[in-house]
């Protein structure tokens, strides 16, 4: 099905000065979006198709940066986007961007606050996902896009898309709501405390000010990666890849690395740390800790979820712990209630949460057949 990604890419940046008031009571007078896009918008801007970033993603969906360095500049699913892939450049135009409160160039903890010329850090204002989307719909404004084609993302990218069927029914056309949930469970929401409470304990964090003091609290963020980490992996798909196998010299009966699980979960930490901010790692959580549609609706989903004109493509995976099948199940079931015209797919994969980054020709070709029947 692969023909080939879309080669080099560039990001872009919107400004907008229409104050965006958030669920938390902040407002944001002043906001940048950082976005790249893919692919043609047609004449009537009717092949458009938003992909919301998870936790830790950002707007480099696809390509790669640097034509001396392809492979380490990859945009994070570029193994779906481009001619010929299920999100087909030569029939879509592709957009990706930043969320508000990221650290990847849009307004975040890192950005200058206007009132004191100083790094937002810990003063920037919490975020939801409802306003991540309003922003998304102003970015759509600006690129002349009434109406999506689709929206589509997976885990807090997910819950992004199903957002956008409820807040802006009449502007989207398809819902990919793939490896998502409709809130987080308990054990989730403990997860994120735990990884909070690893940064916030950080000595380095200096209660979210560390960039005044040229520091950053990277034991904090890399044990959180580590944390979140073992979540988004399958038991089974761990005990195959790393069981209890050992490293080479290892053996002296020491707290040092023995194991290779732990060589890897070391890796992942550092490497995560080194590219990513501690605020934003909170904000994230926080607004994904925070995501209940059906709150409003006296906790019926259906309810909530009874103003949406979209169609939707729903995917879950079956080792994936975190967000599992039957949460996937809880929105199509509520979809079905009120007759909304909904598909569903369980795959098979040993990849766990992670398994809707992964390359899986299954996944991959559910997605594509769906995507062949939008109509342009």
């Amino acid at each position: 099905m692969s023909r080939g990604g879309v080669g080099l890419v560039a990001a872009q940046r919107m400004a907008f000065d229409t104050p965006l008031e958030l669920r938390s009571g902040g407002v944001l007078n002043h906001y940048d979006l950082v976005y790249e896009t893919y692919g043609t918008l047609n004449a009537d801007a009717s092949n458009a198709i938003l992909i919301c970033h998870a936790l830790s993603g950002h707007h480099h969906v696809a390509g790669h940066t640097d034509p001396d360095n392809i492979e380490k500049t990859l945009g994070w699913w570029d193994n779906i986007v481009g001619p010929g892939r299920p999100l087909d450049t030569d029939r879509f135009f592709i957009v990706g961007v930043n969320n508000i409160g990221g650290c990847h160039g849009s307004t975040g903890p890192k950005s200058l606050n206007p009132t004191n010329g100083k790094p937002w850090g810990a003063d920037f204002p919490l975020v939801a996902v409802v306003d991540w989307v309003h922003a998304q719909a102003r970015l759509a404004d600006r690129l002349g896009i009434r109406q999506w084609a689709a929206v589509m993302g997976g885990s807090l990218g997910g819950m992004q898309a199903l957002r956008w069927t409820i807040t802006y029914p009449e502007r989207i056309r398809h819902a990919l709501v793939i490896a998502a949930a409709p809130n987080l469970t308990a054990e989730n929401i403990a997860f994120n405390d735990v990884a909070r409470q690893a940064i916030i304990t950080d000595p380095d964090f200096h209660a979210g000010h560390y960039y005044e003091y040229d520091t950053h609290p990277w034991r904090g963020l890399r044990l959180a990666r580590m944390l979140g980490h073992i979540t988004y992996l399958a038991e089974d798909q761990m005990a195959e890849k790393f069981g209890r196998k050992r490293r080479a010299g290892a053996g002296s009966y020491g707290f040092d690395v023995e194991f290779e699980i732990e060589s890897y979960l070391h890796y992942q930490g550092d490497k995560f740390a080194g590219w990513f901010d501690a605020n934003t790692y909170l904000l994230m959580t926080r607004a994904l800790d925070y995501f209940d549609p059906a709150r409003v609706a006296g906790g019926d989903l259906a309810a909530a979820l009874a103003v949406a004109q979209a169609k939707f493509l729903v995917v879950s995976f079956t080792t994936d712990w975190r967000f599992s099948p039957e949460r996937s199940r809880e929105i199509v079931n509520a979809l079905m209630k009120y007759k909304h015209d909904v598909s569903y797919a369980e795959i098979t994969s040993p990849h766990g949460h992670d398994a809707f980054l992964m390359d899986d020709a299954h996944y991959h070709a559910v997605v594509a057949a769906y995507l062949r029947n939008i109509e342009l």
